[in-house]
Formats: structure tokens, C-alpha cells, sequence
């Protein structure tokens, strides 16, 4: 089972990037996903979820409004559309999944992607 991140990058104050995370595996297929993200020095903290099969959405209450996130099914991808970026948005961000998206917003998720790096320049 893997999940791959990709899209970080650096961009300027009020920009935008997006990312993706495909995953790989029948195991995770059906699996709620989601995002976190840790800053230098922080704790590991949730931004968003999705279930799979509804598309219900979760978010943190810092990122409501500036980041969407959503899927593509036949590609099995989650992607986290980030608008209006702040400094205060750089850490690396992570992908997960779980079989229920309970356990992604709780950060039990099984399934880890390796992290993309957000830079944010003020």
C-alpha cells in the first residue's frame, strides 16, 4: 500500500498550490483520506478529510474557506486545493487513509504518504 504526495512547493502570501495524493493498493481504494501537516516544531495536525464513497468533507477550523478538499475516484487520488495561503500554513503535509474517515480526523489513520514540503513567503 502506498500513498504518494506530490504538489508542495513555495509560493507567496495569498497564492495558491495543489496538492495531490494517489494511492496505490486495493487495500485503500475505498479508504476515507485525508490531510495533516506539521511545522517546524509543532505537533502533526489535521486540515482536512473525506469520506470516499459520500464525499463528505471535514476541516480544520484555520484552513475553512481557503482549502478544498476532494477526490477522484477512478484515479483513486485525493487532492487539497489551498487558496489564499498565509505563512503560517508552511509544514510539510501529509495523506492518510483509513477505512472510516472517524479514524483519518483522529489521526489513527494506517496508511501514511511520505510528506510534500508548503513553503509560504510572507
Amino acid at each position: 500500500v502506498q500513498l504518494q504526495a506530490s504538489g508542495g512547493g513555495l509560493v507567496q502570501a495569498g497564492g495558491s498550490l495543489r496538492l495531490s495524493c494517489a494511492a496505490s493498493g486495493r487495500t485503500v481504494s475505498g479508504y476515507a483520506k485525508g490531510w495533516f501537516r506539521q511545522a517546524p516544531g509543532k505537533e502533526r495536525e489535521f486540515v482536512a478529510g473525506i469520506s470516499w464513497n459520500s464525499g463528505s468533507t471535514v476541516y480544520a477550523d484555520s484552513v475553512k474557506g481557503r482549502f478544498t478538499i476532494s477526490r477522484d475516484v477512478a484515479k483513486n487520488t485525493v487532492y487539497l486545493q489551498m487558496n489564499n495561503l498565509k505563512p503560517e500554513d508552511t509544514a510539510v503535509y501529509y495523506c492518510a487513509a483509513d477505512s472510516t474517515l472517524r479514524t483519518v480526523v483522529a489521526g489513527k489513520s494506517d496508511h501514511w504518504g511520505q510528506g510534500t514540503q508548503v513553503t509560504v513567503s510572507s
